[in-house]
């Protein structure tokens, strides 16, 4: 009797346990499908499978927590939501599995999803307010309710649904073209009926419960518990892929790292908070008080050996032999050094270099276009930036940092180091190639404040100074190589985009035409402005530019015919330097007349990439001034836009008018 009150009880807690990781697992799976391809009909459909055994195990879990008589019988009858429509849910399903290869309703099976949802949802207001289909409870074993007259008509209508929706599984396999959706839906195929089995009420099937028939009915529970956790993941891998424009590798990756970290590590603590209370004397203190102890380590623990064992899992599940080099891609963000984490690396190596020669002052200025270019600078007393554009440090950069002569009297050479007004300068070199004997390409500019006439470094300060200088010279050399590499990366960008939505819409053997998006007025949009400002703070790459609504005038496909290029991000690009371009007053250039102020503003902040105090300066004025005339010189650079764009239609032969109808 003992050993059969023991077993009883050890299955009641299995169910309690196996019921609420369902409940886990379902409501995790239906949110990580919900929040990616929510327009697939597919996605929408299973998504409806998974409320259905949500709201059935909810009621389980309630029911497992003794909410009183009272509230026993609603929670009983609120389960029936959910056993009720799971069959047309699941007709649903197989309908958008039939569609999407390639085999759409012409009416008769949308109106049977119709109907059979009205069906289901009849039998959920008659379980729910009346007792023709279930009565109860019983409570004397177990709570469960009994079955009426119309169960019966319940089954049939179960088992119809049931057979139709197989057929047309089926019917989607045979029509899948390769082996990976062959597969995939052979998966979906050996569950597809198991959310009725996990569902299917057994309880009310039985008679009078004893306790032997109550011990079979939870070993039959658990066991259908069981099968729906295995159908949650067989289910949830295929159908992932639906309705995704990702590549498999990626939808992988993130389905692994979803499920570890999401409803495997919900679930352990689940067990953990149901187990643990139920131990006497848990390492010498009791259960409850050790519960939630065990709970927090036991997610801590997880969530660390998860990022310890992922790489491994992604290594033997995913990224195979012929995988290597987009695993390599993926690590490649990681590795890169944004313009952001260049400066931040370049002001630590400056506040370095300061604290140790105990100077006030030190900058970095990069080489481009034969001038010297301010990129960090530590204290206040940083150089002008007239005197950064200078005739003396030109001819410096001219002669790649070799002179050994003064030049103009202000700019001379002393044991490698160029004195220069009240700056010691230190030339930053490219990294040598071994098959190149030639001097190394002068890149940029150490400058540090004069703490004397001549420099009088200590041996130990000039080692450290050699270090920290060819690391200066090193961030300056990546930073160029990556912003090459960025402009590749953001032209093949759109082309991905493109590649990903074909392998989307024929990874299940249906093959359409692309849509193509209708051509609308973009320059009469009310947005047209910002989205130029966008555009231009973005100049030199980011998803503002590559991402950005300009790419679908018409100017920037001419663009593309005229340099040669598929690569529509450079042709915007080019059409934005044209429109500034287009703004340049005629004449000898100046700073200061009021005719050039557009133009400068534009040249230096977005061609050139400088900071907003950088010109400022150099254009002597405060920076709410410059702020408010760049507002001014952007839209004018929208202006110019809008007239090349009216033009190109000209040309077109098309009147500007009729371009929202086109």
């Amino acid at each position: 009797m003992i050993a059969s009150d023991t077993l009883l009880a050890s299955l009641e807690l299995l169910n309690e346990t196996l019921t609420a990781t369902v409940v886990i697992f379902t409501v995790s799976i239906l949110l990580y499908n919900l929040s990616r391809h929510s327009q697939s009909h597919v996605t929408r459909a299973s998504s409806i499978v998974l409320l259905c055994v949500t709201l059935t195990y909810l009621g389980d879990v309630f029911v497992s927590l003794d909410p009183g008589q009272r509230y026993l019988d609603v929670w009983l009858r609120f389960q029936w939501i959910g056993i009720s429509i799971v069959p047309a849910a699941l007709f649903h399903l197989s309908d958008a599995l039939l569609a999407t290869t390639g085999r759409p309703s012409r009416g008769r099976r949308r109106l049977v999803v119709r109907i059979s949802y009205i069906i289901g949802a009849t039998f959920a207001l008659l379980a729910i307010f009346t007792d023709v289909l279930i009565t109860g409870p019983e409570t004397a074993v177990m709570p469960r309710m009994v079955a009426e007259s119309a169960f019966p008509v319940y089954m049939a209508y179960l088992v119809t649904i049931a057979t139709v929706s197989m057929i047309n599984v089926i019917r989607a396999r045979r029509r899948c073209l390769t082996r990976y959706t062959r597969r995939r839906m052979t998966y979906l195929l050996s569950v597809f009926l198991s959310p009725i089995y996990g569902l299917f009420p057994f309880t009310v099937l039985f008679g009078e419960l004893e306790r032997a028939s109550t011990t079979t009915l939870l070993i039959m529970l658990n066991l259908a518990n069981l099968l729906i956790l295995l159908m949650l993941v067989f289910m949830a891998y295929p159908l992932s892929f639906f309705g995704s424009e990702r590549p498999d590798r990626v939808i992988k990756v993130q389905l692994l790292e979803f499920v570890l970290r999401g409803p495997v590590t919900g679930a352990a603590v689940l067990v953990m908070i149901l187990f643990v209370p139920r131990v006497t004397n848990f390492l010498g203190v009791d259960g409850d008080s050790a519960m939630p102890f065990v709970a927090v380590t036991t997610l801590l623990f997880l969530q660390w050996s998860i990022t310890l064992v992922l790489p491994v899992l992604q290594r033997w599940l995913i990224y195979t032999s012929d995988q290597q080099r987009a695993q390599w891609i993926q690590q490649l963000g990681d590795r890169l050094l944004t313009q952001a984490d260049a400066t931040q690396l370049l002001e630590s190596i400056l506040a370095a270099l300061c604290d140790s020669l105990r100077v006030p002052t030190a900058f970095v200025a990069r080489v481009q276009g034969g001038q010297a270019q301010l990129v960090q600078v530590v204290g206040s007393l940083l150089p002008s930036p007239e005197a950064l554009t200078g005739s003396e440090l030109s001819i410096l950069i001219a002669q790649n940092g070799s002179s050994d002569n003064a030049i103009d009297g202000n700019l001379r050479r002393v044991d490698g180091v160029f004195v220069w007004h009240s700056y010691w300068l230190i030339p930053l070199r490219a990294a040598q190639m071994p098959s190149h004997d030639a001097e190394p390409e002068l890149i940029g500019i150490l400058g540090l404040w004069a703490r004397a006439a001549a420099p009088d470094f200590l041996s130990d300060e000039w080692a450290m100074l050699e270090g920290l200088a060819h690391q200066s010279a090193q961030v300056l050399q990546d930073v160029q190589l990556q912003s090459e590499i960025f402009l590749v990366l953001e032209g093949l960008a759109s082309q991905m985009d493109a590649m990903h939505q074909w392998r989307g819409i024929s990874r299940y053997g249906h093959v359409a035409q692309i849509p193509t998006a209708a051509v609308g007025d973009l320059t009469s949009d009310p947005e047209f402005s910002d989205w130029v400002k966008d555009a231009l703070r973005d100049y030199w790459g980011g998803p503002k530019l590559t991402d950005s609504e300009l790419l679908g005038l018409n100017i920037v496909w001419h663009e593309m015919e005229e340099l040669e290029d598929s690569n529509p991000v450079r042709a915007l690009r080019a059409v934005l330097a044209r429109a500034i371009e287009n703004l340049k007053p005629e004449g000898q250039r100046s700073l200061t007349t009021t005719e050039w102020i557009l133009y400068n503003i534009l040249e230096m902040r977005f061609l050139q990439g400088r900071k907003v105090r950088d010109v400022a300066l150099r254009l002597a004025m405060s920076e709410s001034d410059l702020y408010r005339k760049q507002r001014i010189a952007i839209e004018e650079v929208a202006h110019q836009v809008v007239e090349m764009e009216r033009r190109a239609l000209e040309r077109d032969g098309e009147p500007p008018e009729t371009e929202q109808s086109r």
